[in-house]
């Protein structure tokens, strides 16, 4: 019985092996650093990721139109988005949203205009532009994304857009060949500390036909670093050195203003 089932359960999968479809076209993409380190003076930088299109035997021989859309997302984290008004000759926080595990940095670029590349549907399903990403937020007791306009989403994402931290580009993938590419990642002086994930999705015909995936890290050195770390890991160091260097600035402050 148990052999019976053993077999059914492999003849279930082959089946499911057989009836997947097999990429005709493969990525082979790559970013110009891997780890890119912040200064105290950091002033923002650019990656370059740069690819190509590899075709094999099982690749249609018309097929050689392709669109690529490139989505970088930085460390995700909650973040919060206040409504103010005037009342009373001042302006208070009126209401807010709370935004779940949303990326920091959130950029996407492509060779063309999304609504070219592929059908609102699919655009919605592959999450192409910023209207279609996912952004969940916490809306009374419920957890959804909402509506592009909805005021909330709208503000954040404009918010985030004002300081570089999210942006669309559709004219920023370059062919260079038919099958080569490449494509400028902006960095602002704000850019989170973390690891991006960057996903690299190849169209042709409005459909999807394959895509890869790549990373980069960006890291803090010098000084803040290291009060940075020694505060997380070792908080009795941090918080004895911290007493001991306000007790000189005052035993200091002392001496200097000190009246005779």
């Amino acid at each position: 019985m148990r052999l019976r089932a053993a077999l059914a359960i492999i003849g279930l999968a082959a089946a499911g092996l057989a009836a997947a479809p097999a990429h005709a076209e493969r990525l082979i993409v790559s970013v110009s650093n891997h780890r890119v380190t912040v200064t105290p003076n950091y002033s923002g930088g650019e990656l370059v990721l740069f690819g190509s299109v590899e075709k094999d035997d099982k690749t249609p021989a018309n097929r050689n139109n392709y669109d690529l859309v490139v989505t970088v997302s930085g460390p995700r984290a909650d973040m919060v988005t206040r409504r103010k008004e005037r009342k009373f000759g001042i302006w208070i926080n009126t209401d807010s949203r709370q935004f779940l595990q949303v990326p920091g940095y959130l950029a996407l670029f492509s060779n063309r205009p999304f609504d070219q590349i592929a059908s609102p549907e699919v655009q919605r399903r592959q999450q192409l532009g910023l209207n279609n990403v996912l952004l969940m937020q916490r809306v009374g007791p419920d957890y959804a994304d909402v509506v592009p306009n909805d005021p909330f989403r709208s503000a954040f994402v404009r918010l985030r857009s004002e300081h570089g931290l999210y942006r669309e580009a559709t004219s920023a993938v370059t062919f260079l060949t038919p099958t080569l590419f490449r494509t400028g990642i902006p960095l602002p002086a704000e850019v989170p500390i973390g690891t991006y994930n960057v996903e690299i999705k190849l169209f042709s015909d409005g459909a999807l036909v394959t895509k890869a995936e790549t990373a980069f890290e960006i890291v803090k050195v010098g000084f803040e670093q290291f009060v940075a770390t020694t505060a997380r890991h070792n908080g009795l160091v941090y918080g004895l050195i911290t007493a001991f260097m306000a007790l000189m600035t005052g035993w200091m402050a002392s001496i200097v203003f000190r009246k005779d």
